[in-house]
This record gives C-alpha cells, structure tokens and sequence, in this order.
C-alpha cells in the first residue's frame, strides 16, 4: 500500500469516551457529533457496500461503519490489514443492532502492519512469543494488558501513600563502586573514562541510609536493581525493589507499615482485603501472624534446635533432611537454609517471619534480648518471600565486624557475601539514628494483587534466552 504517512493526527476522543458519552443514543441514530480517534484496525467484516471495522485505542474497542456512499478510497478502505494504525474522522452513530459507531466520513492510514497479528480472539498460546514480543502480546491479550494497567496504578498508589505519610522518594546511583547492601551476585561493567569497574546495584540500600545520616528521616526509592542469578518463574535479574528508610523507627513499625501498605493496596485494587490467589484463598487484613524463624523451624521438624546447638549435630540434621550445605557455613547459616528448604515453601501467609541469625544478616542491629539474632523480618505471602526489612545497625564498629565476618565468608567461596564499604563506615560515624528499613520486590507484589504465577507476566520485558535461529 503506497499512502503517505502524516506526521500528527489530532485525536478528540477515545474509545471509552464515546461508548461512555454516548451509550444512550436511541437504536439508528445519529448524534450530530463529529470525532476523530485513532488505533489499530483488529476486525474487519465486509458486508459488499459496508464495512465494519473494530478499531482499538489504548482505553477500549469501538466500531467502525464505512460505507461505499460516505468513505473516501472505500475499496482501499476495505482491503486494510488487521493491525494497520488508522486515525478516522465521522459522526457518532448508534447501528441499529445498539452498537456505539463512528461513520469513517474521511480516514488516514498512520502506520501499516506488515506482519500478521494473531487471532486477537485467542490471544497468544506460545508464552515465548509472548514475552519476546510484548508488543503484540498487549493488543491481542486483553489480560496482559490489564496487569500492567493494573501495575501501573499499584506503582502510583504506593508512591501516594508514601508521600501522604511524610516519606520523600529520591534517586541514588545504579552504579556502585563496590556491590551492597544485600547477599546477591552483581553484574560488573567498566567505566572508559575512569577507568574503573563498576557494579550494577544489587540493592539502593547503603546510599538510602546515607540519606538518613544526612538528615532526610523518611526516603523511600522505586529502585530498579540487578542481581546476576537464575531465572524462574519468582526471579528475574532485573527487577523492581521499593526500598525505604524510616529513621527513628525499629523493625515493629515497619511490619506495621508493611501490613497497612498491603492490606490498602488489596482494598483499592482488588476491592477486599480477602483475596484469590492460584486457587487459594488469601486474607490480608491486619494485624498479620508473627512468628520466630527457630519456632516455625522447630514445629515443622519436630526438634528443638538453636544456635548455640553444636554445628556437627546441625549437618547431620541437614544431611537427614537432604539440605544441601557448604563446609564453611556456620550455625546461623545452616539452620537459616533448614528453614529455607523445609519450612518456608509450606508458609501460605500472610505471616511475618522474624528474627533471624546475626550470621546471614549483616545489616541489621542485634536483638535487644537475644545478641544471637536480630530484628530482622521477611513477610511471606501465598507462599513466597515478599519483603526482608530490619532495625538497622547504627554503630560503626559494630557493622565494621560485620562487614569483615562477611568477608571471610567470601574468602571461603561465598560468592554473595558483602565487602567492605569504607565510606558507607564513615557515614555512620557521623550518626545514623535508630531507624527501621525495608525492601518489598514489587514484582511479586503485582503478582500477588493480579493472581499472577509466573514473574515474567508481570514485567514488560522480561530477561530471556537468545532467540533461537
């Protein structure tokens, strides 16, 4: 098809204005009403003299009614391609079936689709096609659409609720100099200029309580972050992480902010706290179940184990329950992986978990009764980890010791433990008040609040396999 392309078309409506405006226009007749709207062309039908077409913006579908006697280039008209962009100028009319219209009275082609769409009835079957070409998954999967609609609208209304409670969001670097602030594997890169190396964040947490230090007392992020690991239908290496920093505040007001968040976010978005979620029902209304690690961990397998039982005897343990483990690992670690693969998947939730070893959590602050633990919680939710949070260490040579425990960890082959950050230390020697923190994986949030199982539905482009000649 040889048209000219136009650099603009002026749209006055659309679609789901006209259906709204117009819903009560009597059966046959016409509103006196001119429009223009523009989408893609995803029906045609051709009845000799008339076509109908169905014409799709990004709010809704609406029919077309082109006729031989009022469309310009109707034979063009009628052979368009399913797909192809249209921008169309006529009257609001209703057909005598009850179907809101607009008359194609003049037309322009905006964009021609030379490949074939699917079925848009059926959507697309192959989920390879579908995350490797999001761009046609959106026009013909009405359901993916409203996920990331709803995705959207979940995104900004955490950031108003935020903001309504007096937290300031702000920005900290995607480049660090050294990776922290969580237990992952980093991507590395390497700057030209400086002539350094680089690592994409694992987590905005050093730089956000670096904020806190300076004086701003509630931050929050929307952070983008990366972490070189597996792909799974809970993880992508490319993720969304609302990470936040409340100063003056312990690990008890953030499961406290935590449940509030969620429960509301369940309300406004799904209408009720008591929600579906994989065929399982799932109440989110407040206050939400709490519960030591150690206690779920010692109900689930029958024993009475801590961290002061020798380590010899937690091996055997793991050995007889099939948990794999590294010779270097200690009793926090040991027994947080018993946890890990005997007792967590079983959590349905929603149930926050607390109190874990001081040896898998570098950057929370010992618990006031038990120098063993810390005031550490994650939040499982239909089953998975939704977020980690804790009262953070204030002390300098108290998170100094933790740093250098985790690099012997390192040194002994812990690819994900932490390094020292030598300036995050000199921050906190300028005082960091006692302040509670907190990292929600917003992806597995949408998921839960959309009834979606696998990650991938859920971001636009998800990280994949090269594709295949």
């Amino acid at each position: 098809m040889d048209r000219e392309i136009p650099f603009r078309f002026e749209v006055t409506n659309s679609a789901s204005q006209l259906l709204s405006e117009h819903s009560d226009l009597a059966e046959g007749d016409s509103s006196g009403i001119t429009v223009s709207v523009a989408g893609r062309l995803m029906l045609r039908r051709d009845q000799g003299k008339i076509v109908f077409g169905v014409l799709q913006d990004s709010t809704e579908r609406i029919q077309l009614f082109a006729s031989e006697k009022n469309t310009p280039d109707f034979e063009i008209f009628s052979n368009l391609h399913l797909g192809d962009w249209l921008g169309v100028t006529g009257e609001v009319i209703k057909t005598k079936r009850g179907e809101v219209s607009v008359r194609v009275d003049s037309w322009v082609l905006l964009a021609e689709a030379k490949r074939s769409f699917p079925d848009k009835w059926h959507g697309i079957s192959d989920t390879d096609i579908r995350y490797r070409q999001r761009y046609v998954d959106l026009w013909v999967t009405e359901e993916s659409r409203e996920t990331f609609r709803t995705r959207s609208r979940i995104i900004s209304l955490i950031r108003n609720w935020l903001e309504n409670r007096d937290f300031m969001e702000v920005e900290t670097p995607v480049f660090h100099p050294i990776p922290g602030g969580a237990a992952a594997r980093p991507f590395e890169t390497h700057h030209n200029a400086l002539d350094i190396d680089l690592f994409l964040r694992i987590a905005p947490e050093l730089y956000l309580k670096r904020l806190v230090v300076g004086g701003f007392e509630k931050v929050f992020e929307m952070a983008r972050v990366f972490r070189n690991e597996g792909i799974s239908t809970r993880h992508n290496p490319e993720f969304t992480m609302l990470e936040l920093y409340e100063a003056y505040a312990d690990y008890e007001d953030i499961m406290r902010l935590v449940e509030d968040l969620v429960s509301e976010l369940a309300l406004e978005i799904c209408g009720s706290t008591v929600i579906q979620y994989d065929g399982r029902e799932l109440d989110l209304s407040t206050p939400w179940e709490r519960s030591s690690m150690l206690d779920l961990l010692n109900g689930k397998i029958q024993t009475d184990i801590n961290l002061q039982t020798p380590i010899e005897e937690l091996r055997k343990l793991c050995e007889d329950l099939s948990v794999p483990f590294k010779d270097h690992y200690g009793p926090g670690k040991l027994i947080l992986e018993l946890y890990e693969k005997t007792t967590e998947p079983e959590l349905w939730g929603p149930i926050f978990v607390t109190d874990y070893p001081q040896e898998v959590s570098p950057l929370s602050r010992a618990h006031r009764s038990n120098p063993d633990l810390v005031e550490r919680f994650e939040a499982i939710v239909a089953g998975r980890e939704l977020c980690n949070a804790f009262s953070e260490v204030v002390d300098p040579d108290d998170q100094r010791s933790r740093f250098a425990a985790q690099e012997k960890s390192r040194d002994a082959g812990d690819e994900e433990a932490m390094v020292v950050d030598e300036d995050y230390l000199r921050a906190l020697e300028y005082g960091l008040p006692p302040t509670g923190g907190l990292g929600i994986g917003i992806d597995r949030l949408i998921m839960i609040l959309t009834d979606t199982q696998a990650i991938r539905d859920v971001i636009l482009f998800p990280t994949l396999r090269p594709e295949q000649d």
